[in-house]
């Protein structure tokens, strides 16, 4: 409890850390949200562009704005977005569920197909087959997400016309909840697919070195000796202690994924997070952008502590769960 205690106020400052450290960067950044309101407008007089000011509470010292804006965050009022004229809690509960199917997805396929990928790999690491996942990953870890988020648009929009291209759900709509679901997840594949191809190739590699190494571990050793299928050494013994590397890698990518979604939701026009802080950047919408950069925080700092509860049900040991001691009898004393 004590450990918790002190893992939640950590987590606690660091976020007022983020929010503090985002705040000063986007205030020392180029360009005004004033302006580009004004520019769209046409113009405004001096005395418009004042109360603008006023109203978004940019005409008071930064340190002042500083504090106004961390007084809010505490009690949940993220400002009003700057170019929608609405709560930005509420453009981000809006945009948020589509982000994290996105990354959920992309997580579940890189994490299965690229261990299943290193497994195979290393249960027969000279084979064709073991050059070919090492090729391919290679190829899949240096190609640039929006590059193949691209090719993949070309390939099934003019080529091969099977998954959509564009958004999240169909123009026409669909009849019933498991015709929506349908519809998403048709819309889901190609976003899915772009944004996981970095990390299958980083998962396999890396579970293919892991195992590599577990393989030649006496337990295993012992556990064929006993007559144990290959299948109940691989998954039921060296997987355990082989996934470790993979789990570490997840919480540590969390950041870079969020990142690889706002390419992917660019390029696919998909409704999330992402495709909203590439929007409030261009229009200068800065409270939208720095709740964005907080919840992204909030997501980053979850999976980590999500990552270390994985490791105590992965390996007891880890996860400090250890055997009492036992105690010393009259008998055994004597």
């Amino acid at each position: 409890m004590k450990t918790l205690l002190s893992k939640l106020a950590s987590v606690v400052g660091l976020l007022f850390a983020v929010v503090a450290l985002n705040f000063l960067l986007i205030q020392f950044a180029p360009g005004d949200p004033v302006e580009v309101i004004v520019g769209e407008m046409g113009g405004a007089s001096e005395e418009l562009v004042a109360q603008m000011r006023a109203e978004y509470g940019l005409d008071k010292p930064v340190l002042v704005q500083l504090a106004i804006y961390v007084g809010k965050i505490v009690t949940g009022d993220f400002g009003l977005s700057i170019y929608y004229n609405q709560p930005v809690l509420s453009l981000i509960l809006q945009r948020l569920p589509a982000t994290v199917l996105l990354m959920l997805a992309s997580m579940t396929i890189a994490v299965v197909l690229g261990t299943f990928l290193g497994i195979f790999s290393a249960r027969h690491p000279k084979g064709l087959l073991s050059h070919f996942v090492t090729l391919f990953s290679l190829a899949g870890y240096s190609a640039p997400v929006f590059w193949t988020g691209l090719m993949l648009l070309i390939l099934f929009s003019s080529v091969w016309p099977i998954f959509p291209v564009s958004g999240m759900t169909s123009i026409r709509g669909v009849q019933g909840v498991f015709g929506y679901i349908l519809d998403v997840a048709h819309h889901l594949v190609l976003p899915a697919v772009t944004l996981s191809s970095v990390y299958i190739a980083l998962y396999s590699r890396l579970s293919r070195a892991s195992m590599l190494d577990v393989l030649g571990a006496d337990y295993i050793r012992t556990a064929r000796a006993k007559g144990l299928s290959e299948r109940q050494v691989i998954y039921g013994h060296a997987l355990r202690n082989g996934i470790i590397p993979v789990v570490t890698m997840l919480g540590l990518q969390m950041g870079q994924l969020l990142a690889g979604a706002t390419l992917v939701e660019t390029v696919f026009n998909w409704p999330g997070l992402g495709r909203l802080a590439y929007e409030s950047i261009l229009r200068r919408d800065y409270p939208t952008l720095l709740a964005i950069l907080f919840f992204s925080a909030v997501i980053v700092v979850v999976a980590n502590l999500l990552t270390d509860l994985a490791y105590g049900k992965i390996d007891p040991r880890i996860g400090g769960r250890r055997k009492p001691a036992p105690r010393k009898t009259k008998e055994a004393t004597q």
